[in-house]
């Protein structure tokens, strides 16, 4: 019986890739590739000749018994177009039922998009949630966020440049244009950049820039439980802020960023309590 190696691809700088995973993509007798015309460009570099097949969402049922079959009587090295195989891919169905007919699963490190990202943020990184790639209805993301407004660790995400926007938006709206983001795009790659601010900013940054290439979009946790203000300490700071003549929407924005609320949450109980 042969082993399914899953084995990380670079995600950018085609140096990013290890020395065992070289070995392991010459020496298995298949390699299991997302995208056979992305994959080639490095087997290419590399001067790796072993046969290759497709294997993604589209063709994933068909393709499936094939691979199965040949870790049968060799090795499969299973790759994405870039990354670590598996994470938002159909490559986990494939190691699902390898491992559930019986073969070993070896998995590679190497480069991810998630970690390199989380790193280069400044955040917090000693918990974090990764929720794979947001959702494109606004009405599903913003519930997704309201699901999320109390976790503490950083959250992090996959996004579409061409939704990046919308999403932002949707992030100020339900956690505040205050909680702080950091949009990682194009690790790796000629014109990597890591914007790092307030949800409010980047937003109005990319509108201004319009944003290109593959994106990790990581928002930071909500304010511990035992630091979070009460709805009495809020209502008491916006009573103070109001009857000295400042708006509800300025006093809201202001205490929400002491008192480890989202904007709309004070916003809401202003106008609940007024």
């Amino acid at each position: 019986m042969g082993i399914l190696y899953v084995v990380p691809t670079p995600i950018g700088n085609l140096e990013d890739i290890t020395l065992r995973a070289l070995r392991i993509l010459r020496e298995a007798s298949l390699i299991a590739a997302e995208d056979t015309r992305t994959s080639r460009v490095l087997t290419r570099h590399f001067d790796i000749r072993t046969p290759m097949t497709s294997y993604h969402e589209h063709n994933k049922l068909s393709k499936l018994d094939q691979i199965l079959s040949a870790l049968a009587t060799g090795d499969v090295a299973l790759i994405s177009d870039a990354g670590t195989p598996g994470i938002s891919d159909p490559g986990s169905e494939l190691i699902r039922e390898a491992i559930a007919q019986g073969y070993d699963v070896v998995p590679l490190p190497g480069a991810s998009a998630i970690t390199a990202a989380l790193v280069g943020s400044g955040m917090a990184m000693d918990r974090f949630l990764f929720v794979g790639f947001l959702p494109r209805k606004a009405s599903a993301l913003k519930a997704l966020l309201g699901q999320l407004a109390s976790e503490t660790g950083t959250i992090i995400a996959y996004e579409s440049p061409y939704r990046l926007t919308d999403s932002l938006r949707a992030i100020a709206e339900v956690l505040g244009g205050e909680r702080a983001v950091c949009v990682a795009r194009e690790i790796s790659k000629k014109f990597e950049q890591f914007y790092r601010g307030s949800v409010g900013e980047a937003c109005d940054y990319f509108l201004r820039e319009n944003p290109r290439g593959e994106v990790t979009l990581l928002i930071a946790g909500a304010a511990p439980t035992d630091s979070r203000w009460t709805d009495e300490q809020v209502f008491g700071a916006l009573g103070e802020r109001i009857s000295a003549g400042e708006s509800l929407s300025s006093a809201a924005k202001a205490i929400a960023r002491a008192a480890g609320w989202s904007k709309s949450d004070v916003y809401q109980l202003g106008i609940k309590k007024d």
